[in-house]
């Protein structure tokens, strides 16, 4: 198992965690297999925004054998109301409901404590500044919480969260085919039409999210990273292929400021699966593939950092310097961190000969000379 950080928590986060969604149709003792299965392998993160008390509970005895090695996501908002999920921020019931989350999940706190499911950008900005926000910091004051974060499907939410400076991490649904939909406050709407010609590679709001992210340190947990099993399917994909869980967990991990990729699994084969990605050949990982493949909304001309262009002959890291490249254009100036990272690098953009080898390479038609040139007089 690899390990990033997490943005400003400072959290060493395995890059597959437990997406425990599913759960509530598994008898207990799978559970706990699926728990055994991910600690073995390395994983080390868990969400929990399940509302309901006997999933709550399962997830609780299956971690607490090893509570000490989990880094959890529990969320605040999230009730069990006559018999069903309710979302609110409704502080005659929240209270309750988050303690009723750490009595389940046998723990006197969590790591994470995610304001949760924000997708309305007047949502976001009443909570932060009313009664909601100020019981997050109360929890936080109590140690209840370490850290705070907020999940959302949302750019514009996340745009604000990562700029608000008080949120530290947050949970984002990140996916090849949502990344071309621009900003919705319902989430309905990224499971819809995609044959609109003017879905023409990656949206700039998202964009410009990742890039505020990567520059503000504020770390990404991934959820719905198979579009809720819909990429998984030729019939269903927005692609008319499907891509393997492997691809979908690698396209999550190349972009700016993720951290992990939270696998949502039905049993326990599924947990193996996503799993397997830390050993999955490099030739197997490729997305790019499938993607530059699509019709109307393809990413053509828009590097995806897939690497397809490698090897350089010259040892240029080509994706990670248009990684580089892409997020110190989202800016007014390179970002401090960022220039610096570029500089770290032992051959740049500045080293290019531009002879054209890694372009008749990318699947995606991406002038890289060109754009090698653009970079080194951008970081110069």
């Amino acid at each position: 198992m690899r390990y990033r950080t997490l943005g400003k928590t400072g959290l060493q986060v395995s890059e597959i965690g437990f997406g425990a969604e599913w759960i509530g149709d598994m008898d207990a003792e799978e559970v706990r297999a699926m728990a055994k299965c991910g600690i073995e392998a390395g994983m080390n993160i868990v969400d929990c925004w399940m509302a309901d008390p006997a999933v709550r509970s399962a997830l609780g005895i299956a971690i607490e054998p090893e509570r000490d090695k989990w880094i959890i996501q529990g969320h605040v908002g999230s009730t069990w109301q006559d018999g069903q999920y309710v979302r609110t921020r409704d502080m005659a019931v929240v209270p309750a409901a988050f303690e009723d989350l750490l009595e389940r999940l046998r723990t006197d706190h969590v790591e994470l404590g995610m304001i949760h499911f924000v997708d309305a950008v007047q949502e976001f900005k009443d909570i932060m500044a009313g009664p909601f926000y100020a019981y997050v910091q109360e929890l936080l004051e109590q140690g209840k919480i370490e850290h705070v974060g907020l999940s959302t499907h949302n750019p514009d939410v996340a745009q604000l969260a990562a700029e608000d400076g008080r949120i530290e991490m947050i949970m984002f649904s990140i996916n090849p085919a949502f990344d071309l939909m621009p900003a919705t406050e319902n989430i309905d709407d990224y499971f819809g039409d995609y044959a609109d010609e003017s879905l023409a590679g990656m949206d700039p709001v998202r964009a410009k999210l990742y890039a505020t992210c990567e520059a503000n340190n504020v770390g990404i947990t991934v959820m719905k990273p198979f579009a809720g099993g819909r990429l998984l399917d030729a019939a269903t994909s927005p692609f008319g292929v499907a891509l393997t869980p492997a691809q979908c967990i690698h396209y999550c991990l190349t972009r700016p400021a993720v951290a992990s990729v939270m696998a949502g699994v039905q049993n326990l084969a599924q947990m193996q699966e996503a799993l397997a990605y830390v050993d999955t050949p490099a030739e197997q990982l490729d997305y790019a593939s499938v993607l530059a493949g699509a019709q109307a909304h393809a990413y053509y001309g828009q590097c995806t950092y897939c690497g397809h262009c490698a090897p350089c002959v010259k040892g240029i890291n080509i994706a990670l310097v248009n990684k580089y490249a892409d997020l110190a254009e989202m800016h007014d100036s390179v970002p401090e961190g960022v220039g610096q990272h570029y500089r770290e690098l032992d051959v740049t953009a500045a080293d290019c000969i531009g002879c054209g080898d890694c372009e008749a390479r990318c699947p995606f038609g991406v002038p890289i000379a060109e754009k090698m040139a653009r970079t080194a007089t951008l970081f110069a």
